[in-house]
């Protein structure tokens, strides 16, 4: 029997550094709707579950993506140093599946095809993997923050290109069960994947420049 997977995208009304985030209008579209219309086109997911406080989003869904599954979020849960682990807890405790992926309103960029071959990529690990994250490669001269070199050697002045990669957790996508979720309070299993995602994809959207990239890139690349 085939696993059930479920999509959890957590959406808050309020936002710290770029006010009205989620549902700001990007590309002629409110934000939330890019990664919607994303998981609407991925076969291999059960269902779309929406966590949210914000009455605009949830009117946004009932209009424009009926099939959506709406949690609104307690109020217990609601607060800037709210844990998003104990969030997740919450909305796996309402919707049953084998594995959750969880991805943010904020990867406007992030394609159908590459949450498909993240979650067969999955499969196809288990049971050597228990969980799964999405990763950016660089490969560039890092230094930590006492000017010492991270991964090179200053004496031997390699290409970047030559340098061994390096990955930053992107926060795009997590494949989880919620027992490792429960038992751990972490996404992470003790033998998570880690999911390379070409950078233009994983560009994020955390501050104003990051909206403006993040528009400018879509118009680019759909026309729009």
């Amino acid at each position: 029997m085939a696993n059930k997977i479920v999509a959890l995208v957590p959406m808050r009304h309020h936002s710290v550094r770029v006010p009205g985030k989620n549902y700001r209008l990007l590309a002629g579209k409110p934000l939330f709707h890019h990664i919607m219309h994303t998981l609407m086109k991925v076969q291999e997911l059960e269902a779309v579950l929406v966590d949210t406080d914000s009455p605009e989003i949830t009117a946004g869904l009932e209009a424009h993506f009926p099939d959506v599954k709406i949690l609104t979020r307690p109020e217990h849960l609601r607060g800037d140093e709210v844990s998003m682990n104990e969030i997740l807890i919450h909305d796996t405790g309402a919707i049953k599946a084998d594995f959750y992926l969880q991805t943010h309103s904020t990867n406007p960029l992030l394609r159908a095809e590459t949450i498909s071959t993240a979650i067969q990529a999955f499969y196809a690990g288990m049971p050597e993997y228990d969980s799964l994250f999405g990763v950016t490669r660089y490969q560039t001269r890092l230094w930590d923050q006492l000017g010492r070199p991270i991964n090179h050697n200053p004496n031997i002045l390699l290409r970047t290109q030559d340098l061994p990669p390096i990955y930053e957790e992107n926060s795009c996508l997590y494949i989880f069960s919620r027992q490792t979720l429960v038992e751990r309070r972490n996404r992470l299993g003790e033998r998570p994947l880690m999911f390379e995602i070409p950078a233009i994809e994983a560009r994020d959207i955390d501050n104003e420049l990051d909206f403006t990239i993040a528009e400018t890139l879509y118009r680019q690349i759909y026309g729009a």
